[in-house]
């Protein structure tokens, strides 16, 4: 019998409470931890160990891309994906210099979220 897998633990940095609750029943087999803004998210992202950072490009108390550079002082393995509503090219390469693997436009299908996610945590 196979041992039984530890499930990866995700940092999901997202201000609107409805968007933190649809992506948390889509990666239901993922643990989430949630913050509400770029303070949260910073002070958690030092305080545990995560599988993966996603990070919402707009947060009250600043950006997503500027909370990406921040970890990236600190933590330069874990992967970071930038889901956010923010779809210039200007953003979309920001994240992407910032330190992101990946920049997600939403909406997308949660077929495409959950894929980029299973792709970002299957790298041990």
């Amino acid at each position: 019998m196979a041992p039984k897998r530890k499930r990866k633990r995700i940092l999901f940095v997202e201000d609107d409470e409805d968007a933190r609750e649809v992506v948390a029943l889509n990666l239901a087999g993922y643990k989430l931890i949630c913050a509400r803004n770029f303070e949260e998210g910073l002070r958690l992202s030092r305080g545990s160990d995560f599988d993966l950072y996603i990070l919402d490009n707009w947060l009250p108390d600043g950006t997503g891309v500027e909370l990406c550079r921040r970890i990236r002082e600190f933590d330069q393995r874990t992967p970071i994906l930038i889901y956010s509503a923010a779809a210039h090219e200007r953003d979309i390469q920001e994240g992407l210099s910032a330190g992101a693997q990946v920049y997600l436009v939403k909406p997308v299908s949660f077929e495409e979220l959950e894929e980029a996610v299973e792709k970002l945590t299957s790298s041990d």
